[in-house]
């Protein structure tokens, strides 16, 4: 497609319901999301077939605040793009049949979004970060170090062989009894902590590579927390102190990591001078910082988008279809099939 293009974007892969409507010229028309927080509260964690239902319940009037907020009816939109993958299915579902439907009724062309990949164009929505980049993408769900070299063009220099950094966030607010989602609530606890108290391990650090590893961080900090406990001395402070230790300690991770990662980004990309960070994670204000000093330090400048496009929403969707239709990608038949597990490093229909 030519000239300047406004698309509808639809995200609804876990536990957000949004749409947002994008223009080429890197205006964010719009940006809805409704999130299911409260739903899934009470248990700890999302659970799927409240998600699902949520999203076939909110997913039409959502839609339409987005086209009502960008002062746009659905004909005014020149394509559709929806997260087709990875994620919780039934929510995948539910957004990718909708886009399906509209693009079917209005005749307009559809673009099936990895929702990785919409995390990982975002800083260039936001920053105009040139190719190639180094990414960082650390969610719940997701904890890997890739090179960006053009839509669609995506190579894992390092990913976690366990858990993801997002998920012993929430595991260890959960230890605390401090609900979900971990997130927000162990960086408010930490910044009043005392980050030396305790010793956590810090797996791969000093190994050769850049791959991730949590779950031995995430056990150590079970132990401690039982042990406070059998102590009777898991008290205020030293619920703070756990969690400004475990946040450092995650720090030290991802810094080392992803400094290896710049390794092995500059003897590809010799001319990339960009680390973008993105994904829930990214909106830890003191991970952001600590990642910022260790780019420095390798003369990478650090990028991240703002706090409110880290999460999931639909800007991000939006934007990377522009970014696929404006690569001269082609657009997605009505038969692209929505997928659970999706590599971003396979981006192929």
């Amino acid at each position: 497609m030519t000239g300047k293009m406004r698309i509808l974007g639809i995200e609804s892969s876990c536990d957000e319901t949004a749409a947002a409507v994008i223009s080429s010229d890197r205006q964010i028309l719009s940006n809805v999301v409704r999130s299911q927080l409260k739903e899934h509260a009470a248990y700890g964690g999302v659970v799927p077939e409240i998600a699902s239902r949520a999203h076939i319940m909110h997913v039409e009037q959502v839609i339409l605040q987005a086209l009502r907020d960008a002062d746009m009816t659905a004909r005014d939109i020149d394509a559709i793009a929806a997260t087709a993958g990875p994620g919780l299915i039934g929510g995948v579902i539910v957004g990718l049949m909708t886009a399906k439907g509209m693009a079917l009724a209005l005749n307009k062309p559809l673009v099936a979004v990895n929702h990785l990949e919409g995390h990982a164009l975002t800083s260039r929505l936001t920053n105009d970060v040139p190719f190639p980049f180094l990414l960082l993408l650390v969610s719940g769900g997701h904890c890997q170090i890739l090179s960006v070299a053009d839509p669609g063009q995506y190579r894992i220099l390092g990913k976690t062989l366990d858990d993801a950094v997002g998920e012993a966030f929430d595991k260890t607010a959960k230890m605390l009894g401090l609900g979900y989602p971990g997130g927000p609530v162990i960086e408010k606890m930490a910044a009043q902590g005392n980050p030396e108290r305790f010793t956590f391990p810090q797996p791969l650090v000093g190994r050769e590579g850049c791959d991730f590893s949590f779950s031995g961080l995430k056990t150590s900090v079970l132990r401690t927390v039982e042990h406070l406990r059998e102590q009777s001395a898991l008290d205020d402070t030293a619920a703070h102190d756990v969690c400004a230790s475990f946040q450092a300690t995650c720090g030290t991770i991802l810094a080392d990591r992803m400094t290896q990662g710049i390794r092995m980004f500059k003897q590809m990309h010799p001319e990339g001078k960009h680390v973008v960070v993105a994904g829930g994670v990214a909106a830890n204000h003191y991970l952001r910082a600590y990642l910022g000093n260790a780019c420095e330090r390798s003369g990478m400048e650090l990028v991240a988008p703002p706090m409110k496009l880290c999460t999931d929403n639909a800007a991000m969707i939006a934007w990377a279809g522009i970014e696929r239709l404006n690569a001269g990608l082609p657009a997605d038949g009505l038969d692209v099939t929505p997928r659970a597990r999706w590599p971003l490093d396979n981006n192929t229909r």
